[in-house]
């Protein structure tokens, strides 16, 4: 069973629109959402969770429907974070865990109690007090609390310093150690998903560019460093994006299997690879 799938989704808001989308996160593993603000990453999470309706195509979260009211059963299961943490703000962390454990009938006091303490929280800190970093460290600890089989992390890492966002990559990790266990996570931090991630979606323009395991996708392309003169040689459909370099230079973003074996390619970043496919597609 997958996690979510998304089959050709669409849905229009004035001048923009995701267009035919179809993701599937596998039951067990990590999927990266990318894009730049305004990609429709945010409004992809929302039609993954039956927040919104598309306009045509169908959505399925734990094998079920998310139109469907036996979706209504399944959210029980699904951990969700979004870019911003709502909580009453008069309230502490105690009196959040109070209000939760009458919510959720999972719910599971002392894993609430673990995180809390994990990430050196106040207890009796008002919200309204918090931290940005503070309000969304409350919000993964109150996900991770009611045993969901499922994480959807919209830039959850957002607003933590890098010790606390390494930290919680790490627990992100461990939830995923269960086998049916897994995550949508979007982030503008490309690199906290190439650490964590098993699969890679980039979105660009409301349009799913590619979806591919992440080892696979750092095999496939090569970086290409040299003269305008050697860059020539290169076949054009090899070639996916390229940049000028200074003194007649040129970097470009290659496919490893259209160069020849005896041109020297440096291993790209998931990052490279995606400037360079926006650089190629905005050639077009």
């Amino acid at each position: 069973m997958n996690a979510i799938e998304l089959n050709h989704i669409h849905k229009s808001f004035g001048g923009f629109a995701i267009q035919d989308l179809s993701l599937t996160v596998p039951s067990g593993t990590i999927c990266g959402l990318v894009g730049e603000n305004g990609a429709g990453k945010s409004t992809t999470i929302r039609l993954a969770l039956g927040a919104l309706r598309p306009d045509s195509g169908a959505a399925a979260v734990l094998g079920t429907d998310v139109s469907s009211p036996a979706f209504t059963g399944v959210k029980e299961d699904v951990g969700v974070v979004l870019d911003e943490a709502y909580f009453p703000e008069t309230l502490n962390a105690l009196q959040v865990g109070k209000i939760l454990a009458s919510t959720y009938r999972q719910w599971e006091q002392g894993t609430y109690e673990s995180y809390l303490d994990r990430f050196s929280l106040p207890v009796r800190k008002p919200f309204k007090d918090f931290s940005r970093g503070m309000k969304m460290k409350l919000a993964i600890t109150a996900a991770l609390s009611h045993r969901p089989k499922l994480l959807v992390l919209d830039e959850a890492t957002s607003g933590l310093d890098p010790i606390v966002r390494d930290e919680v990559l790490e627990i992100f990790n461990e939830f995923t150690r269960e086998e049916d266990h897994s995550i949508l996570i979007s982030s503008h931090i490309v690199s906290d998903l190439e650490k964590l991630c098993d699969y890679i979606a980039f979105l660009h323009q409301g349009r799913l560019l590619f979806c591919q395991e992440k080892d696979r996708l750092l095999e496939d392309y090569g970086v290409f460093v040299g003269t305008a003169e050697q860059a020539q040689s290169l076949l054009p459909e090899a070639v996916v994006g390229r940049e000028a370099r200074d003194y007649g230079g040129v970097r470009a973003l290659v496919k490893r299997g259209m160069v020849p074996e005896t041109l020297a390619l440096e291993r790209p970043t998931v990052e490279e690879i995606i400037l360079f496919i926006v650089k190629g597609e905005n050639r077009r």
